[in-house]
């Protein structure tokens, strides 16, 4: 598997079964809550692409890979 680069990373931060974003990474809406399942997170984790829409803008996500911090998308979402 190539790697990831770092750029490609956001944080998430997880609160029960909530996963949360400080900050959207592309209209900066701050503290947003996702939509995302247990599910979809467990086949993040195991390496599935997963689809995450952002409900602030609607901005669609494609993760590749997840660990306990990150989400490891397709596209750059780091300056």
């Amino acid at each position: 598997m190539e790697l990831i680069p770092f750029e490609n990373t956001w944080p998430y931060e997880r609160v029960q079964d909530d996963i949360y974003f400080d900050e959207c990474p592309n209209c900066k809406a701050e503290n947003v809550l996702t939509y995302m399942k247990e599910e979809q997170l467990d086949n993040a984790f195991n390496g599935v692409k997963t689809n995450l829409i952002m409900p602030c803008c609607n901005y669609n996500l494609t993760i590749l890979d997840a660990d306990d911090d990150y989400f490891w998308t397709t596209e750059r979402l780091r300056k």
